[in-house]
């Protein structure tokens, strides 16, 4: 069951979990990070460093909007991102592709932030 970033990191992204991340399975977009479900170990060294308690494991929680971002977290890799014409898929590791530069609709269109 793999983990997933919620609203707090939008517009925010300290990146510390990305330091973390023993398998680079954190990938960057425009506003928020996103973790790749294929990719994700379950290890929860993520989670244990976000400062703003972003990161969830799927599965606990029953909030709606936390569900929500963790439905369209996977959809950042299984559907075409605005912009390009392939998914992003499993890569294998996020160093491998870079900051994207670019959101899931969802988290394009949320409310900055401040």
């Amino acid at each position: 069951m793999p983990y997933f970033i919620g609203p707090e990191c939008i517009d925010y992204m300290d990146k510390s979990c990305l330091e973390e991340c023993p398998v680079d399975c954190i990938y960057e977009g425009k506003r928020k990070l996103y973790i790749n479900p294929v990719e994700c170990i379950d290890c929860g060294a993520c989670e244990a460093v976000c400062p703003v308690a972003a990161i969830t494991l799927e599965g606990d929680t029953d909030d709606p909007a936390r569900l929500r971002l963790g439905e369209d977290n996977a959809r950042f890799f299984d559907t075409p991102l605005p912009g390009r014409d392939t998914a992003i898929g499993a890569p294998g590791g996020a160093a491998i592709t870079g900051p994207l530069g670019v959101d899931t609709p969802l988290v394009a269109g949320h409310p900055a932030n401040d």
